[in-house]
């Protein structure tokens, strides 16, 4: 996904598969956290290359179907680090950021078009990407990995638990949905109160 060429790739394979791609769901992402001043330059490019920058391509791929047919639900998977920031997360931050200000220009481009492009900003997610700050955690403060958990959501949110990956599914399978027809421009947190605070 950080090469330009092979989301073309992805997308004319899908194209001869299915013809066409109605609902585009831009999912793809990594990260790795370090202070600014540290921040290894090869990781802030990788970072804004798969988080930001390849869901663009997707997306302006998509586009030209979509407006032929009348119809099309583009959702980017952003992130909680969309709308606050977080120490150590520079990279991440600034792409997730980019992605839900990305999401609000499109959705104005293509209001008229039948077209509607949403963001999903999920906080503390049941997901592989989060070991490494759970690992780290449970070890600066001598508890379980289970134990960490609970501590690290804690530091952002009252919600006592992960979100799940199924929730960001139902949420993306609504607003593929006619009942969400007029949700356009918009990002739309899952993440347990974090920015509610």
């Amino acid at each position: 996904m950080a090469q330009p060429q092979q989301v073309e790739i992805l997308f004319e394979k899908t194209l001869e598969a299915f013809g066409t791609v109605d609902v585009l769901v831009n999912n793809a992402g990594i990260q790795h956290t370090a202070p600014t001043a540290a921040f290894p330059v090869e990781k802030w490019d990788l970072i804004l290359a798969v988080n930001l920058s390849a869901a663009f391509h997707a997306t302006r791929l998509a586009l030209p179907g979509m407006q032929q047919t009348g119809w099309g639900r583009i959702i980017n998977i952003a992130s909680v680090h969309g709308l606050v920031g977080s120490a150590n997360k520079s990279a991440y931050c600034a792409a997730k950021h980019g992605l839900v200000g990305f999401t609000k220009v499109v959705a104005l481009e293509h209001a008229a078009d039948g077209i509607t492009v949403n963001s999903i900003c999920p906080g503390w997610t049941d997901t592989p990407l989060l070991n490494q700050q759970f690992e780290n955690y449970a070890r600066e403060h001598g508890v379980s990995f289970e134990e960490a958990k609970l501590g690290l959501i804690h530091t952002k949110t009252p919600f006592p638990s992960l979100i799940q990956p199924s929730a960001i599914g139902e949420l993306a399978a609504f607003l593929c949905s006619d009942a969400a027809a007029g949700i356009t421009g918009a990002a739309l947190p899952i993440d347990g109160a974090w920015t509610a605070q």
